[in-house]
């Protein structure tokens, strides 16, 4: 198949990984917006994977909420493009990626899988303004229109259901780890003798690192690390770890507390392998991508009991659930697993061959591939129902 993903937001970082998994018998071409007047307009970034760049808007980083005036632009290049070389099927990422694709593709008689990574109801009930109500209509739109609509988890699956997409056209299909990087062997960070538990993920309130620092003040002698937030100098970044720093001196935890701000997804491996325990608390988790990587490094995790650590984390088995926002909770669950490392271990062990087996790259690209084959009418959908149903 020639495949064409649509990313008018900044590129997540597993597509590109997910791509080079699927050219073994296929063509894919990524699309996404060029915020960067350095960046080439087409890159080949292995063989069949080809970036491209497409302007439109200003040639710079912008949040997501700001693309809306340029989504017209994005689409009208992408038709320029399939008008010339027609894709087989169209998977378009998050909620902008859907509008510019659909548009693209009318008329031309091409399947669209969409996925939302986050839907605005979610975001909603962190706490988010009044403008996500557009985006919900937006997404109830585009889910009824799409042929596929990927859930990453089985509770995205029945928000979806609640937003009024047929179920039919629901396929769960979770986020993958890139188990090459993300695996137990490996260089790790250097560390003093205290306990080390490490946090991952948003630095803003509902991210969970601000129940992290609460956490601590539960549990004696040991040190936490927080990775996250904007690359330095970004509006807000500063105001953000502000707030946490004194957060943790109001708890009485700072001299327990580095703030590593922005770290670079390649080194966030040899990040999680100097730690005892890997956190993931965010009140809302459309993905669960800390947790796996975390399981695929063959660390414990103690995560929030909500949306993709349900199917992810196998509580006592792969890891611990705990309720979101409850930091008596984490410190209790934490404390026991600090102390015993032979649990610990075997938490480990099994938390990477869970992520080897279920959520590996290559895996992830065989279950999509049964998505565009139903689309495109190269598989009954029965058959990949069937496989679904067993894969969730």
């Amino acid at each position: 198949m020639n495949i064409a993903i649509v990313s008018v937001a900044a590129l997540p970082a597993d597509i590109p990984a997910i791509a080079r998994e699927l050219t073994g018998s296929h063509r894919v071409t990524i699309y996404t917006r060029r915020s960067a007047a350095d960046r080439k307009p087409r890159v080949k970034v292995a063989t069949g994977v080809t970036i491209e760049y497409l302007d439109a808007g200003p040639v710079e980083p912008l949040p997501e909420h700001a693309l809306m005036p340029h989504i017209s632009a994005f689409s009208a290049r992408l038709r320029e493009r399939w008008g010339k070389e027609r894709p087989d099927v169209i998977h378009a990422h998050s909620w902008t990626g859907g509008l510019a694709a659909i548009a693209a593709a009318e008329g031309l008689d091409v399947p669209v899988v969409q996925t939302f990574h986050q839907l605005g109801s979610a975001r909603i009930r962190q706490g988010a303004g009044r403008e996500q109500a557009a985006r919900v209509r937006l997404e109830r739109a585009i889910g009824r229109r799409a042929d596929a609509v990927i859930a990453t988890c089985a509770g995205e699956g029945e928000e979806l259901i609640r937003l009024g997409v047929p179920r039919k056209s629901i396929a769960v299909v979770p986020h993958g780890v890139d188990t090459d990087r993300f695996r137990r062997q490996g260089p790790s960070m250097a560390r003093s003798e205290r306990p080390r538990l490490v946090h991952v993920g948003h630095i803003t309130q509902g991210g969970g690192a601000h129940t992290a620092i609460r956490a601590l003040d539960g549990i004696p002698g040991a040190e936490l690390l927080i990775a996250g937030g904007p690359v330095a100098g970004a509006p807000d970044t500063e105001r953000d770890l502000e707030e946490l720093r004194l957060l943790a001196k109001e708890v009485g935890v700072e001299d327990r507390v580095t703030l590593l701000g922005h770290v670079p997804h390649t080194s966030i491996p040899k990040l999680m392998r100097s730690a005892d325990v890997v956190l993931s608390l965010p009140i809302a988790v459309p993905n669960g991508k800390v947790a796996l990587e975390a399981m695929a490094c063959g660390v414990p995790v103690v995560a929030s009991a909500t949306g993709a650590h349900m199917d992810s984390v196998v509580d006592g088995v792969t890891g611990l659930l705990v309720r979101p926002g409850d930091p008596a909770a984490i410190a209790r669950r934490t404390r026991l697993l600090l102390g015993d490392l032979t649990r610990r271990t075997a938490l480990g062990f099994a938390g990477a061959d869970r992520a080897e087996s279920r959520y590996s790259m290559e895996r992830i690209s065989r279950e999509l591939v049964r998505v565009y084959d139903t689309v495109t009418g190269r598989a009954e959908p029965a058959e990949i129902e069937a496989e679904d149903v067993e894969a969730a």
